[in-house]
């Protein structure tokens, strides 16, 4: 069973910082793709930055130039953990930010999502 364990939710200052780590069992040469999404309250569910195994991120516009997206992996068969540095952060960054991977066969998974609160 796929396990993604986010930490890293919680409460910051405009203008802070706040860095996600997801950790996955999955063995790290299966893996296609890993980053995150995020939830705002009544509003779908939008990537924010993806980084794939060749080493190429992906960012939305709304976060460019603030957030980075990294990953770690320690060896093939290493767990494999993918950060996402956030700075500068804004009132409407505020969502459920959700751990996303994606397998070589397009299989999809998901983690159960942190909370991160930028108060203005």
């Amino acid at each position: 069973q796929v396990q993604l364990v986010e930490t890293g939710g919680g409460w910051v200052q405009a203008g802070g910082s706040r860095r996600l780590s997801c950790q996955t069992s999955v063995d790290g040469s299966s893996i296609r793709a890993m980053g995150w999404y995020r939830q705002s309250r009544g509003k779908q569910r939008v990537l924010v930055a993806e980084i794939t195994s060749e080493g190429s991120a992906n960012y939305s516009d709304s976060v460019k130039g603030r957030f980075t997206v990294s990953g770690e992996n320690s060896g093939e068969n290493a767990k494999k953990t993918v950060f996402l540095q956030m700075s500068s952060l804004k009132p409407e960054d505020t969502a459920t930010y959700y751990c996303h991977l994606t397998d070589y066969s397009r299989a999809d998974y998901w983690g159960q999502g942190v909370q991160v609160i930028v108060s203005s």
